[in-house]
């Protein structure tokens, strides 16, 4: 056999024993206690270091929310009244709404049940705002809106529908005459209409013709005076 001995495993004894481990290195204790060290939670511990600071970002931006808001209403209604500008001035937005009435005057022409009496020399501030004929077993009616130079609407009735029938419908069975009004085609007789309308009316055998509106009497009174 050789003369050199046979190597043998760590930590393996001549007796065939088992050496124990050496024991690890032990870690030093934190100079400073831990949070559950004195007894707070770790969390509780974190939550009460960020306080302030959570505090003070919570306030400024309370202080900064009503400002944010009328910035974000600027930038919404700037551009709003921009266009409403535009509208008015450059697409005379304000305006009332015009139709021509000539196709339903031609209409109530050519039903030949009544003579029809067309304004003439009315300025370029009265608009024509709606024109209607229609028909019904007691006569005929041509009813013509206007929005006069005061911005007020004026009715222009004429019909064949006998007089006691017609007024009472246009102007309420309560509507008493107070006056006169002398023009060119005739004699008018001044109504109180319903609560602030006045009313014109001319009547003869064959037709009755009411002007009637919440206007000023001075415009009425053109109308009625520019019926031809």
């Amino acid at each position: 056999m050789s003369g050199r001995a046979k190597s043998r495993p760590a930590g393996v004894v001549n007796n065939g024993g088992v050496e124990p481990a050496s024991p690890a290195p032990a870690t030093p204790e934190s100079a400073e206690p831990s949070a559950q060290s004195s007894g707070q939670p770790e969390s509780v511990a974190d939550a009460t270091a960020a306080g302030p600071a959570a505090a003070t970002r919570a306030s400024r931006g309370s202080e900064r929310r009503p400002r944010d808001m009328i910035l974000s209403l600027a930038v919404l209604l700037v551009p709003v009244a921009i266009l409403l500008v535009i509208y008015r001035t450059l697409f005379n937005g304000d305006a009332p709404i015009t139709v021509d009435p000539a196709p339903t005057i031609q209409e109530a022409q050519q039903a030949n049940l009544f003579k029809v009496a067309v304004p003439q020399g009315l300025g370029d501030d009265w608009h024509t705002a709606s024109a209607r004929f229609t028909r019904a077993s007691n006569g005929a009616t041509l009813r013509i809106g206007y929005v006069d130079p005061g911005k007020d609407p004026i009715q222009l009735i004429e019909s064949s529908v006998p007089t006691d029938t017609l007024l009472p419908v246009e102007l309420t069975k309560a509507a008493k005459p107070t006056g006169t009004f002398r023009a060119t085609n005739g004699v008018w007789r001044q109504f109180d209409g319903r609560p602030g309308e006045q009313a014109l009316v001319l009547a003869d055998q064959s037709r009755t013709i009411i002007v009637v509106g919440q206007a000023d009497v001075d415009n009425l009174r053109k109308l009625a005076g520019s019926l031809s």
